[in-house]
């Protein structure tokens, strides 16, 4: 019975094999007898095996839904009890329509004389049962579907809120991105008006990648990669020979999937906390790879800031991407920020996809 529950059958397969199981249980008993049943009785199991599969549907369709699921217990059982009760008054009036009782007692006892019954109605303790082993098997497999199609809803609605809160984050991410380069944008142009144009041009060709490429659920690690070291070109436009400036990468790694926009926030981090105009600084950024596990090291020296910061420490790119990374790498991923006064230090380790095992999902 319980691969008709499957969400791969379609109705009419599903009706279709119940008629199987149940014809199976109502013909191949009685043929197992060694007497000659007449054929009026085949036609009443025919009708039996149709009032069994309208009684399974209805109360599955019907009264679980309307009454058992909005805690009707009381009317439930009521109900079950006149379907039942109905259930037996028509198959004894298809019974007495047939003269089957006088037939199977020719059948089965030949040499007694047949007495009629003194009450059209007899109650038939087999069809009792069978009939409540339907209902129970019906209302089980209601049951189950019911509380599969809430656990699929449910799992649909998380996803969806999930989607939703990583849409906001990377909406929120995407425009701090813009205002920390507009910052220091704006910081070359009172210094550096060549250098503020070629700095604007520099920011034109990262926009593709911002507006078009980290909209996509994951990107090579490749690009990633490449989107951080033009933003570093772009960082050292306004950089005097007192700041330093440290990027190491594999030089051959393999290209794997990442979620974009996903490590830019902590390189932000360092520039607008470790980097201060006049003075001697230093930002370390090294991004290490084994095998499918990726490391991301950046470290910073740490000043009180001044100057023009409009966000003073708000911290939204890495609150966001604290929470990005627990939505989109839950159970592989572990970062740790470590902060003294000296220094800033993000470390943060990835389990990524490959590109075919993303192919293939």
């Amino acid at each position: 019975m319980a691969i008709l529950s499957g969400k791969n059958l379609s109705p009419v397969l599903g009706v279709f094999i119940q008629a199987l199981i149940w014809l199976s249980f109502l013909f191949l008993i009685p043929l197992s007898f060694s007497v000659s049943f007449p054929e009026v009785f085949w036609i009443k199991q025919g009708i039996l095996v149709l009032v069994l599969l309208g009684v399974y549907y209805f109360n599955s369709l019907v009264l679980v839904p309307r009454l058992l699921l909005n805690n009707k217990l009381i009317a439930y059982l009521g109900a079950i009890a006149i379907c039942i009760g109905l259930v037996l008054v028509f198959m004894q009036l298809v019974e007495n329509s047939l003269n089957l009782p006088e037939l199977l007692h020719q059948a089965f006892k030949k040499e007694k004389p047949y007495k009629p019954a003194e009450s059209w109605f007899r109650f038939d303790f087999f069809m009792f049962l069978i009939s409540l082993l339907v209902f129970g098997v019906s209302t089980s497999i209601a049951l189950i579907n019911n509380r599969n199609q809430e656990r699929e809803t449910r799992q649909a609605f998380e996803k969806e809120k999930i989607s939703a809160e990583l849409s906001n984050l990377k909406s929120q991410i995407n425009p701090h991105f813009y205002f920390n380069i507009l910052n220091s944008i704006y910081a070359l142009t009172s210094t550096d008006a060549k250098l503020a144009q070629k700095a604007i041009h520099m920011l034109s060709k990262m926009m593709r990648y911002v507006l078009y490429d980290s909209q996509k659920k994951e990107v090579l690690l490749s690009q990633e990669i490449a989107f951080i070291e033009n933003y570093l070109e772009l960082m050292r436009l306004r950089l005097t020979d007192k700041a330093e400036v440290l990027f190491q990468k594999p030089q051959a790694f393999k290209d794997l999937l990442v979620a974009p926009m996903i490590l830019m926030p902590f390189v932000e981090n360092a520039f607008k906390h470790g980097i201060i105009p006049g003075e001697s600084c230093k930002v370390e950024i090294k991004i290490e790879q084994t095998g499918d596990e990726l490391r991301f090291l950046v470290k910073n020296d740490i000043y009180i800031t001044s100057g023009l910061d409009i966000e003073k420490n708000s911290g939204i790119g890495l609150a966001n991407t604290r929470r990005r990374l627990e939505l989109l790498y839950p159970g592989t991923h572990e970062l740790t920020i470590e902060e003294n006064q000296k220094n800033f230090r993000v470390v943060l380790l990835l389990h990524l996809a490959s590109v075919k095992q993303f192919q293939n999902n």
